[in-house]
């Protein structure tokens, strides 16, 4: 009996087995079923993206050049900037907004200022009548042979930075009275350095011809060395200085003072 039960097992194993050649085995089965069916189409795109990066789409073909870095984009909006170009490096001139010619004339100016108010103040002078300030304005000559018309216009100028005018002036007057060659030299030279000298903050304003006359007689400095400079000075005060000074409130003033002071007494 079991060599009958061996058999009928023996029998089983070996039907199974003939059809498995017969079918093949499930898993080459498959493998050939994979290979006849035509490939699906695979949604998901070749190229693998990180997470979180959109994909936008296929490559152009015409890649652009980059742009040099003095190009700019027409859509990009460059940052303003407070920086202006240094457009006139290579002048100085009254038209130039340089901030090196800003400074310098502040730097001239606070100079002549301080200088300025290192002088003496005044003549030694009486309190003039109201005859005389009224003279004044009748003749620029009174107002000049008056020491306190020279006074009062000197305090004028002074307001219109333009006081070494009267200053150059007077130092000239003081030179024609001296009779000594070298307190003359002495003085010729300090008038040349504080009014002539183009490196002077008092420098007033001469031509060119007056200045070459003042450059020659400086070998031989004399008392009459700067005539020629002192009367362009007064001219010059005269035809611009002197009519601003008469509607100014400096005079108008003092000539209420004095008429009330009169009228008073």
């Amino acid at each position: 009996m079991a060599r009958g039960v061996r058999g009928s097992i023996q029998e089983a194993a070996g039907t199974l087995a003939r059809g498995s050649r017969r079918h093949g085995s499930p898993t080459g089965w498959e493998e050939r079923r994979a290979a006849e069916e035509p490939p699906k189409h695979d949604p998901t795109p070749s190229t693998v993206y990180e997470a979180g990066t959109q994909y936008a789409g296929p490559a152009s073909a015409e890649t652009p050049l980059p742009m040099s870095r003095h190009e700019t984009s027409p859509t990009t909006v460059q940052p303003a900037s407070n920086h202006r170009p240094n457009a006139c490096c290579f002048c100085w001139c009254c038209c130039c907004s340089c901030s090196w010619n800003e400074d310098r004339e502040r730097a001239w100016r606070a100079s002549r200022e301080t200088k300025l108010e290192t002088i003496p103040n005044c003549e030694a002078c009486t309190k003039p009548t109201p005859e005389e300030v009224r003279g004044w304005a009748q003749s620029f000559d009174k107002l000049m042979k008056s020491p306190a018309g020279r006074n009062v216009f000197r305090e004028f100028l002074r307001t219109e930075y333009s006081e070494e005018n009267m200053l150059f002036w007077l130092a000239c007057e003081e030179l024609k009275n001296e009779c000594n060659k070298h307190t003359i030299d002495e003085k010729a030279r300090m008038i040349y350095e504080d009014y002539i000298s183009i490196l002077s903050p008092k420098e007033v304003s001469l031509d060119s011809r007056v200045r070459e006359v003042i450059n020659r007689k400086m070998q031989e400095p004399s008392s009459h060395t700067f005539d020629d400079a002192q009367l362009q000075i007064y001219t010059l005060m005269h035809r611009d200085s002197y009519p601003r000074f008469l509607n100014s409130a400096i005079y108008k003033s003092l000539l209420q003072s004095v008429s009330r002071s009169s009228s008073e007494s």
